[in-house]
C-alpha cells in the first residue's frame, strides 16, 4: 500500500495515555493513516521523514481569539499563526462586526487560508447597547440567523452584556442567545464572564453560557469549573497561583489554552505556543500543557477530526527540537509541510483586497483647542475618574478634585490626564470627555481607533498641544495608533483598513507597533501590556469604569457617570 508520508523516529505525543512514544507514523490523503511499529511492511511512502528522535505534537487549536487584534486580515494572519504551530482557529469577528457589520464578517470569511479558520457568530455588536456606544454596524436576530446557516460557523461568540444577560429577559442577548440555542441546541456559547460569582453566575449559565475566557483568579477558577462552566485561560491568567488551583483538583478536562489578544508585535515572537510555554513555566507538565492547546479545545468545539495523532484524524501536527522550551523544526497542515525553523514569515501571493470605503472608514471632526476646554463655574470639583491598574484591563473608579480656573476645568495641571472618546462614523458627531489617573507621567498624547469594541477615535494626553497633533494623525492615516510627546510624533502605526487591521508586512506593522508600545511607556504609561490596556479604556463591558462616545459608564450597572459629581 502507498502512503504519501511517512515519519519514523518520533517522539509521539500520546494524547489519550499523555506520553511521548517512539512510533513511526503514517499519513495518507491528508490524514493519520497508522501510528504504531508493527505492521509497517506492507507499506510503502512518497516521502519518508526521519525525525531523528524529534518531538510530535498535534497542531494547535487556539478556540477563542480575534484576528483583528492581531492588526492583520484572515490570510496574512494565518501565514504567521502556522509558523508557531497553530493550525486551527476559532475565531469571533467582532471587532470588523462593529466597524463593517456584516460586511465586514463576510469579507474575513471570504479570505482564502492555509490555516482552517472557523468562526463564532459576533453576539455582541454592540458590546452593550446603541444607546452606550455607537459602533458603524450591528448584528441583530437577521444577521445571527444568516450566520448560523454558514459552515464555517461553529459557536455563538462571547455574550458580554451584563446587565442584558441578568436583569433583561427582553435584552439582544437573551434573544440572541435563546434563538441560536434553538437553531442548533448543542453549539458552544462563549462568554464574558469577569467578575461574576454566585447567583449572577448562575444566571449567565442558565441562559446558555458554557465558557469563560476573561480574567481570572484561583477562587473563580475552582467556582467557574465546579459550578460547570468552561475555563479558557489566556495570557493574563497564567499565572503560579492559577496553575497551581488547576494541578490540586486536576482540572485538565474543563480547561483550554486560547490568546483572545495577541498583538502583532507579539505574534513576531509567538501565538498561542507562546501561553502554552508560559503555563509550563508556571509548573503545569508539557503533557497536561499539550493536552489542553490541542485535545480540550478540539472537543470544547466539537471537533472530530483533530486534536490528536490517531488514524484517522487530520495529520495537523508539529516537530520540536526541544519539548521543554517548544522549539519548532516543522509544522504540517494536512499533512503538508507550511513552516521550517529559520523560514521568514511567508505572505499570500496576492494582497487581501476589501472594498473601497473599508480604506476610507474614519469621519471625525477634526479637533480644535476650543475643543479641549471644559467650562464651568466655581473654585474646583470633584471629579469621577477612571483608575489603570499596572496589569489587566480592569481599572477602578476613584474621585479626585480638580481645580477650575477663569471658569474652565484647569486639567493640564491636575495630575491627571484628558481622555476623549469621539463618534467616527459619521452617525451623530458625540463626544464625551473623562479623566484618567495612573496614565502619563509626561507632557504628551496617545491616539488610537484600535478602541474596543466600538473603534471610535480614543485620544488621551496631558496637553491640549500633544492630543490636537495626535488626533489630527490618526485621521489623517485613517486610522491606526500614534504618540506624541511634547508636540513632536514619536510613535506611529498605520491601521487603514477600518481602522483596525492594515495588509502591510506583518515584520514593518510589528516595527511599528513595537514603537509605539516604548512611546507610551516613555510618556509613563504602566500595564503589563499597554496596548491592550489602553484600548480596552473604552470597552463598556470590563470592569469598573470605562468610556464611550456617549459617556463614563459603570459597566456593572450600566448607569452613566458624569465627570464633575460636585462643584465646590
Amino acid at each position: 500500500m502507498e502512503i504519501d508520508l511517512i515519519v519514523k523516529h518520533a517522539q509521539v505525543y500520546n494524547t489519550f495515555l499523555k506520553t511521548f512514544e517512539q512510533k513511526t507514523v503514517a499519513i495518507l490523503e491528508g490524514k493519520f493513516f497508522y501510528i504504531g511499529q508493527k505492521d509497517l511492511e506492507g507499506l510503502t511512502a512518497k516521502q519518508v521523514i526521519d525525525a531523528k528522535g524529534k518531538y510530535m505534537i498535534p497542531g494547535l487549536i487556539d478556540i477563542h481569539m480575534h484576528i483583528e487584534s492581531s492588526m492583520m486580515p484572515p490570510s496574512i494572519f494565518s501565514k504567521a499563526g502556522l509558523a508557531h504551530g497553530v493550525t486551527t482557529i476559532v475565531a469571533d469577528a467582532h471587532e470588523i462586526a462593529n466597524v463593517f457589520g456584516m460586511e465586514g464578517i463576510q469579507s474575513f470569511m471570504d479570505e482564502k487560508t492555509e490555516m482552517d479558520i472557523f468562526y463564532a457568530v459576533p453576539s455582541s455588536v454592540p458590546s452593550t447597547t446603541n444607546v452606550m456606544e455607537t459602533t458603524g454596524g450591528t448584528i441583530g436576530l437577521n444577521e445571527v440567523r444568516e450566520l448560523l446557516a454558514s459552515p464555517q460557523i461553529i459557536a455563538l461568540g462571547e455574550a458580554m452584556n451584563f446587565k442584558g444577560i441578568v436583569s433583561e429577559p427582553d435584552s439582544l442577548i437573551r434573544q440572541i442567545l435563546k434563538e441560536t440555542q434553538q437553531v442548533d441546541p448543542f453549539i458552544p456559547i462563549e462568554g464574558h464572564v469577569p467578575r461574576v460569582t454566585g447567583i449572577d453566575l448562575a444566571k449567565f449559565q442558565f441562559a446558555g453560557i458554557t465558557a469563560d475566557h476573561t480574567q481570572q483568579t484561583p477562587e473563580s477558577i475552582y467556582e467557574k469549573i465546579s459550578s460547570g462552566m468552561f475555563i479558557e485561560l489566556q495570557k493574563k491568567s497564567i499565572n503560579k497561583e492559577n496553575i497551581d488551583m488547576i494541578k490540586q483538583y486536576e482540572f485538565y478536562e474543563y480547561i483550554a489554552l486560547v490568546t483572545d489578544d495577541i498583538i502583532v508585535d507579539d505574534l513576531l515572537k509567538g501565538h498561542l505556543n507562546a501561553n502554552v510555554q508560559l503555563a509550563i513555566d508556571c509548573g503545569m507538565s508539557v503533557e497536561q500543557a499539550i493536552y489542553i492547546s490541542t485535545y480540550t479545545p478540539a472537543r470544547r468545539m466539537r471537533f472530530q477530526d483533530r486534536g490528536a495523532i490517531a488514524a484517522g484524524l487530520k495529520a495537523d501536527f508539529i516537530l520540536l527540537d526541544d519539548l521543554n522550551k517548544l522549539i519548532i523544526s516543522e509544522v504540517y497542515k494536512d499533512g503538508q509541510l507550511k513552516y521550517q525553523k529559520e523560514d521568514t514569515f511567508d505572505y499570500p501571493e496576492t494582497k487581501p483586497v476589501f472594498p473601497a470605503h473599508f480604506y476610507q472608514s474614519i469621519d471625525c471632526k477634526k479637533l480644535g483647542a476650543k475643543d479641549l476646554i471644559i467650562k464651568v463655574e466655581g473654585e474646583k470639583a470633584l471629579c469621577n475618574v477612571i483608575r489603570i491598574q499596572e496589569k489587566g484591563t480592569f481599572t477602578e473608579h476613584v474621585q479626585r478634585m480638580v481645580p477650575i480656573r477663569d471658569g474652565v476645568l484647569d486639567w493640564e495641571s491636575s495630575g491627571l490626564a484628558l481622555i476623549l472618546v469621539m463618534e467616527r462614523y459619521g452617525k451623530n458627531g458625540a463626544i464625551a470627555f473623562g479623566l484618567v489617573e495612573n496614565a502619563l507621567t509626561e507632557k504628551g498624547a496617545i491616539a488610537t481607533t484600535w478602541a474596543h469594541d466600538h473603534h471610535n477615535l480614543m485620544v488621551m494626553g496631558t496637553s491640549a498641544m500633544d492630543i490636537l497633533k495626535a488626533q489630527h494623525k490618526v485621521l489623517e492615516m485613517q486610522g491606526g495608533y500614534v504618540v506624541t510627546r511634547e508636540g513632536k510624533l514619536t510613535g506611529c502605526c498605520p491601521l487603514p483598513i477600518g481602522g483596525i487591521i492594515t495588509d502591510a508586512p506583518i515584520e514593518k506593522t510589528g516595527k511599528q507597533l513595537k514603537e509605539v508600545r516604548q512611546a507610551m511607556k516613555d510618556l509613563g504609561y504602566i500595564n503589563t501590556n499597554e496596548i491592550m490596556s489602553f484600548s480596552t479604556l473604552s470597552l463598556p463591558v470590563s470592569p469598573v469604569l470605562k468610556i464611550t462616545d456617549q459617556g463614563m459608564f459603570d459597566v456593572r450597572t450600566q448607569v452613566q457617570i458624569p465627570l464633575i459629581e460636585e462643584i465646590k
